[in-house]
C-alpha cells in the first residue's frame, strides 16, 4: 500500500493568530511532498472548505477546537464545531458526523493542554492523541508519547505550523487513507517525522495577532 506524509495540525489566515495564505500553504505543500493538507484553524472550518472545493482530493477538513478544558484536533469535519463547549459535547458532535478526533499538546498547560485525568475521562471518544507537536517541546512530546503508549491511543503529529515555512516541520508517515475510517487504521502504523521548531517561531504568532488587531491584515 502506497505511504504518505502528512502534518496534522496547521494554521491559515482564517486563524486569528496566523496570516498564512491558503494558497500559498497549498503550494509549499506540495513543494515538501506532503500528500495531503489538513488545515486546523482554530474554531472555524471556512479556509478548509475554500480550498477543499479548489483540491478536492488534496485537502482535508479540520478544525482546532477550543473547549472549557482543552483543544480537540477534529479531522473529516463536516459541520463546524463552535468554541467553548463542555469537552462531552463538542466530542458528541463530533462523533454525529463521524470525525476523526486527536488532543491538541496534552500537557501544555500554557496552551490549554489536557491533563492525564481529563485524557481518561474522554478516552471513549478519541482516536488519538498529538504525541509530537512542532511548537511543543521535547519533553511534553515525549510525555504525550508515552502516554497514548500506556493507554492504547494512536498517535497524531504536526507542526501547529501558523506561518508557511513552518509546514512540515513535524508529521506522520502512513499508508494512505481517504476517510475518518480509513484513517483509524492507518495511524496504527504510523510513524513520526521531523523536530519541534525554535521557540521563536511564536514571534509569528503574536506577529499575526496584533497586524489583525492595528487592521494591517
Amino acid at each position: 500500500m502506497k505511504t504518505i506524509r502528512i502534518d496534522c495540525h496547521l494554521h491559515t489566515e482564517y486563524s486569528p493568530d496566523s496570516i498564512s495564505p491558503i494558497e500559498d500553504l497549498a503550494d509549499q505543500a506540495r513543494r515538501i511532498g506532503l500528500d495531503k493538507l489538513i488545515i486546523t484553524d482554530h474554531n472555524t472550518i471556512a479556509g478548509a472548505m475554500i480550498l477543499k472545493k479548489r483540491y478536492p482530493d488534496f485537502v482535508i477538513v479540520g478544525e482546532e477546537i477550543q473547549t472549557t478544558c482543552g483543544e480537540i484536533l477534529a479531522y473529516f469535519v463536516e459541520e463546524e464545531i463552535p468554541p467553548w463547549l463542555e469537552p462531552e459535547e463538542a466530542f458528541q458532535r463530533l462523533t454525529a458526523q463521524n470525525a476523526f478526533i486527536s488532543l491538541s499538546h496534552p500537557y501544555a498547560f500554557s496552551r490549554m493542554g489536557w491533563t492525564e485525568p481529563e485524557m481518561l475521562r474522554y478516552q471513549p471518544y478519541l482516536d488519538a492523541i498529538e504525541t509530537a507537536n512542532g511548537r511543543n517541546t521535547p519533553r511534553l512530546n515525549q510525555k504525550a508519547a508515552d502516554f497514548a503508549n500506556a493507554h492504547g491511543l494512536a498517535a497524531t503529529a504536526g507542526s501547529d505550523g501558523h506561518a508557511v515555512h513552518e509546514l512540515g516541520r513535524m508529521g506522520l508517515e502512513l499508508p494512505d487513507f481517504h476517510t475518518a475510517d480509513e484513517m483509524r487504521l492507518a495511524v496504527r502504523e504510523a510513524t513520526v517525522f521531523g523536530d519541534e521548531s525554535s521557540l521563536l517561531v511564536r514571534f509569528y504568532s503574536r506577529k499575526a495577532v496584533l497586524l489583525k488587531k492595528l487592521h494591517l491584515k
